[in-house]
């Protein structure tokens, strides 16, 4: 057995502190120690997307991140970007353009999302599929999760020219 690191996290805004072995992978701190269930373990081999937090400002998959990468890190995950009471615009988009289907994808999606508007806050139908790549769906085909992802870059950029 691994000698456990003390870790540091910063997750959705709350400081986290704990012993763990350096091997143990991101997905699982988060969501059997910390019980943050939005990202979802899907392949396990980074390809599907379905773990996608934002660490630091950047689009990681947690399931193949150790822990111990991740030490004094801010990490974000879909908790973290809007709740039932407060949704973010991608959220509701994805709600009204019946982005999602069974839902497991969702979390990831709208996480890698959040992280492409604020790269490119008006991206073409082009720019978004190729900045969702790394994001799988096995049920809806991805043209509404486009038309979500264009319909809250509209209400986001609305609201930014409303508020200048």
């Amino acid at each position: 057995m691994s000698k456990k690191m003390h870790i540091k996290l910063n997750v959705n805004g709350k400081d986290e502190e704990f012993l763990a072995e350096p091997r143990e992978l991101l997905i699982y701190t988060l969501r059997e120690r910390l019980n943050i269930t939005g990202p979802h373990i899907g392949c396990e081999t980074s390809h599907c997307g379905a773990c996608t937090v934002t660490i630091n400002g950047k689009s990681v998959k947690s399931c193949t991140m150790f822990v111990a990468q991740a030490n004094g890190a801010e990490v974000t995950t879909i908790e973290g970007i809007g709740g039932p009471d407060d949704l973010h615009p991608l959220q509701t988009a994805f709600k009204e353009h019946h982005g999602l289907q069974c839902g497991y994808c969702t979390p990831g999606m709208i996480t890698r999302a959040t992280k492409l508007l604020e790269e490119n806050p008006n991206p073409t139908e082009e720019e978004i599929r190729f900045g969702m790549a790394g994001n799988l769906c096995r049920c809806t085909g991805y043209q509404n999760i486009v038309k979500s992802i264009q319909a809250a870059a509209a209400e986001m950029n609305a609201a930014k020219e409303a508020a200048e």
